[in-house]
């Protein structure tokens, strides 16, 4: 059996070509990473922000119906999140068994 570089796994382990290094991360899969995590706080964000807002007196019912929407919306982008980063991970792992 000759020694063949497995393409896949060099792709797994790929630098991302984010020129702008915004972020920290060295891969695509920690630029995924980074990129769900920056989704959620910004939704994170606006439910903290229409919660201020109903406390603050706005309790009406368009404004708990956003806030509930919002909520909803974190939830699926949490559950989300959590699958596509589960199922990139197992498949890393996978690939690398396969090596």
């Amino acid at each position: 059996m000759s020694n063949t570089i497995n393409p896949l796994s060099m792709v797994a382990a790929a630098p991302s070509t984010n020129s702008s290094k915004q972020g920290k991360s060295d891969n695509w899969f920690e630029a995924m990473a980074e990129a769900w995590g920056q989704t959620l706080d910004k939704t994170a964000t606006s439910i903290e922000s229409m919660s201020e807002d109903i406390s603050n007196g706005n309790d009406k019912p368009a404004a708990i119906t956003a806030l509930s929407a919002e909520s909803l919306k974190m939830s699926f982008l949490s559950n989300s999140s959590h699958t596509a980063l589960s199922s990139v991970g197992s498949a890393l792992e996978t690939m690398a068994r396969k090596q």
